[in-house]
């Protein structure tokens, strides 16, 4: 990032986070690396002046992570409405009669990594579309893996609240909803989806969706960074 950042001549610089939560990469490594520091409410300056490449002043400035920003419910939920839309068999069930679970990574080392999942969970239950929803993790409780004995309608959905297709969305999640880890490998192996939808388990259907990162309206989300940036330090 520095090497990249060293060659830019524009007088004003946007470095946008795609990191889901306020943990240790985003609000410590990387402004490290780049060199914010000062003694703002984070404990560095989110904005750092600096000589540009061609000598003239240049503003740099680091934004807020994307996956705490409030309209990442609505791309929450967009996952959720795509994956069944996309596969209705044998029909597409209604919201009200189906469980989402909103599925984070978790990490006893940083109680931000499961916090914003949480709050997804509360604002999307709060606007009463779907039967429940709950926040299960890979790594801490509630689990994914025991999300057959939360749920108690006979539809799940389940999305990623992941930035990429990686392993836990690829291969750890499909394993953790009973996919055998041998047919994940060979279908990924083939380029075919690890998770078929619906995938019937433990006389219930689920749905699997696309991680949150990969949905089209991150790119808004990311966009709004900028702009909230940019005001905040007009001048």
């Amino acid at each position: 990032m520095k090497e990249v950042l060293a060659g830019l001549s524009a007088a004003r610089v946007f470095v946008a986070p795609l990191f889901i939560s306020e943990g240790y990469f985003s609000e410590e490594v990387i402004p490290r690396e780049l060199g914010f520091v000062g003694k703002g409410k984070e404990g560095f300056s989110r904005v750092q002046r600096r000589g540009g490449k061609t000598g003239k002043q240049q503003n740099l400035y680091y934004c807020k992570p994307i996956g705490t920003h409030e309209s990442m419910t609505n791309v929450l939920l967009a996952r959720a409405r795509e994956v069944v839309a996309g596969f209705p068999f044998p029909r597409a069930p209604k919201p009200e009669a189906t469980t989402l679970f909103i599925a984070g990574h978790g990490t006893e080392r940083n109680e931000d990594s499961r916090k914003v999942i949480e709050q997804q969970a509360e604002l999307i239950r709060g606007r009463e579309i779907y039967a429940a929803v709950h926040a299960v993790f890979l790594e801490e409780e509630p689990r994914l893996k025991n999300c057959y004995q939360i749920g108690v309608t006979k539809n799940f959905v389940v999305v990623p609240f992941f930035m990429s297709e990686g392993l836990h969305v690829q291969e750890d999640i499909p394993v953790l909803l009973g996919e055998p880890k041998r047919i994940v490998e060979q279908r990924l192996q083939k380029g075919q989806p690890a998770w078929r939808n619906p995938t019937e388990r433990k006389e219930k259907l689920v749905w699997l969706s696309a991680s949150v990162g990969s949905e089209p309206l991150i790119a808004e989300v990311i966009l709004e960074r900028v702009r909230e940036a940019s005001s905040s330090f007009a001048g």
